[in-house]
């Protein structure tokens, strides 16, 4: 049971860091140090109040840089292997013992990796759909919803992970079917 809480926990987190890299990463340094998570061995870094100061201005400036026209495309270009990586790290964080290592870290790739890249892709797709049918007028609005569901998704994964779980997967759902309602109105959209 502690291992697939730990998936969920995983899922969540992973998916969170598919909307913004840093912000998830932040919320477990600051529930590390508040003494509401501990990380598994390896990770005991994200309790180090100089990671959490560090992981708290990487956060405000990723998210100031998504509200700067054309750098918020040119980050989703660096943030699509970050998010992967980002999410790994987050899920092998909270993973169980009981695994072997090999094991955490193939779950961690797989489910953490996979999870974070799905939802990152999906945000890349709104981007460019946004940024082609309204010039990048609604980016902003598009970037405010993706930092405000990464700190959500990041503290509902400690408090609800099962919950969380049923929401990423209608989230991607609902953003894939976003997406291909827009493209089949604008077939000229590259995605």
């Amino acid at each position: 049971m502690e291992t697939i809480l730990g998936l969920c926990i995983g899922v969540g987190l992973s998916a969170a860091c598919g909307f913004r890299v840093f912000v998830p990463l932040l919320v477990m340094s600051v529930a590390s140090l508040m003494g509401w998570f501990e990380p598994m061995k390896g990770f005991e870094w994200l309790a180090m109040p100089a990671v959490c100061m560090g992981l708290a201005v990487a956060t405000v400036c990723e998210i100031a840089a998504y509200y700067i026209p054309w750098v918020d495309n040119a980050l989703d270009t660096v943030s699509t292997p970050a998010a992967m990586i980002a999410g790994t790290l987050a899920t092998m964080a909270v993973s169980s013992g009981e695994m072997s290592q090999f094991a955490s870290w193939a779950a961690a790739i797989i489910v953490g990796g996979g999870t974070a890249t799905a939802v990152q892709m999906s945000t890349v797709a709104a981007r460019g759909v946004s940024t082609v049918t309204t010039g990048g007028i609604a980016n902003p609005v598009i970037s405010t919803g993706e930092w405000i569901g990464a700190l959500v998704l990041s503290v509902l994964s400690f408090l609800l992970p099962f919950f969380v779980v049923v929401l990423v997967v209608c989230i991607v759902i609902w953003l894939v079917r976003r997406i291909r309602m827009k493209r089949n109105e604008n077939p000229a959209t590259p995605l």
